[in-house]
């Protein structure tokens, strides 16, 4: 079974890098297959979005602002306006403008779209949840203030208590009056934002809003819930059917187009068709394999960190992770030491380049021995008898096979 794949994959690597047994690529068109390949994958990805954006995504079948009103957030009129203006600064600080289409949206939260939609381009309305947010910045910002100077207030009131004897007082009515003025400020700021909040809960959207969180039931809170739940744990699954749906009758078609050109001896056609192969076998591949680790490792490691965590040894994570980042060295770099930089390519590169097969140093033209490290270059076949190199897998002079030509304990890699 491995010497057919084997096989099977060298009769592919011919496929996509000669015309035919014997001729090679020329640069010019290795250059043109090149940038065919980028563009045929390009446009793959991109006809994979398309295509995949038919599918409703959970952000889109359950709202940012859905699952803020119904699932996270405690509605209630001490903090239904903070709620809100959290939701408005959230769309504000978006990219772009998002255009949510209602018919996509679960059933629920097709109740809330349409106002939300109004608060969010209502540009008068933003502008007043921009002046609440910047009178509650300079509100904590007073209190810090006030807090530091009644802070100062005090001590110095100590410090004159403790220097009642001596005579010594501190001046302390500066303070005084500062922490005055400032209280004084604080209250004007109170009295505007709650103005302010009089003003937005009287606007006819939000009147709106506040009416259909109220008229929420538990019942629906926990179908909610359930339904994004349930739409998350099989999104992924839905998502690469719709890849899949898209892919497979290309992949079909290409596989079709390389297998009659092959038969017919069409080269052209076969080393095209070959590339498109491999190119649109790449997002299959990825597709794959994102789908898996979004079904499987992804919600594993986080149900593990949510263990460890509940258990005070989130530590651990941390050693299983540098554990895991040192097995995938160890894998690296045996892929590249065994499989593409290997002591057997490593000699053929300086057969090919007229260098020692021992030290790697140039040879002079002609030379029998290494006059750096004294190795001599050449052996007899054992077939033809005649001289040829003595790491080579095959004689220059009859090219039989030997045994054991690339064995070189002593080479440096």
């Amino acid at each position: 079974m491995f010497t057919w794949i084997k096989n099977k994959t060298g009769i592919f690597k011919t496929h996509l890098l000669q015309l035919g047994d014997e001729q090679p690529l020329s640069k010019a068109t290795l250059v043109v297959l090149v940038f065919l390949d980028i563009f045929i994958l390009i446009s793959v990805f991109d006809g994979l979005d398309e295509h995949t954006r038919q599918l409703v995504a959970p952000d889109e079948y359950v709202t940012y602002s859905c699952r803020e009103i119904v699932i996270q957030k405690n509605w209630n009129q001490t903090n239904r306006l903070d709620n809100l203006n959290d939701i408005i600064s959230s769309y504000n600080n978006r990219l772009g403008p998002v255009e949510d289409s209602r018919n996509r949206q679960h059933p629920i939260c097709s109740r809330f779209a349409a106002t939300i939609d109004q608060i969010e381009t209502d540009n008068e309305l933003l502008r007043l949840f921009e002046n609440r947010k910047n009178f509650q910045r300079e509100l904590r910002e007073l209190e810090a203030r006030i807090k530091d100077r009644k802070g100062g207030y005090d001590t110095a009131l100590l410090e004159n208590i403790a220097s009642h004897n001596s005579g010594e007082k501190v001046d302390v009515s500066a303070l005084r009056q500062d922490v005055q003025r400032l209280t004084s400020t604080q209250n004007t700021l109170r009295g505007q934002l709650t103005l302010l909040d009089e003003n937005l809960n009287q606007a006819e959207t939000i009147k709106t809003l506040w009416q259909n969180i109220q008229t929420l039931t538990a019942a629906e809170r926990e179908q909610l819930k359930s339904d994004l739940h349930t739409l998350n744990f099989w999104f992924p699954v839905k998502q690469l059917g719709m890849q899949l749906l898209f892919l497979l009758p290309l992949l079909l078609v290409v596989y079709s187009w390389n297998a009659a050109s092959i038969r017919k001896a069409r080269y052209v056609q076969t080393l095209v068709s070959s590339h498109l192969l491999v190119v649109v076998c790449i997002p299959v591949f990825f597709k794959i394999i994102e789908t898996v680790y979004d079904i499987i490792p992804k919600r594993l490691l986080k149900l593990i960190a949510d263990l460890l965590v509940s258990l005070n040894l989130i530590a651990i994570w941390y050693y299983l992770f540098m554990l895991v980042s040192v097995a995938a060295a160890l894998f690296v770099i045996y892929l590249f030491q065994k499989k593409l930089f290997s002591h057997s390519k490593l000699l053929e590169k300086r057969i090919a380049r007229n260098l020692c097969q021992k030290c790697g140093k140039q040879l002079p033209h002609g030379a029998h021995a290494c006059p750096s490290c004294s190795f001599v270059q050449h052996k007899k076949c054992l077939h033809c008898d005649k001289l040829m190199h003595v790491y080579a897998r095959y004689c220059m002079q009859c090219g039989k096979p030997q045994e054991n030509s690339i064995s070189a304990p002593d080479a440096q890699s």
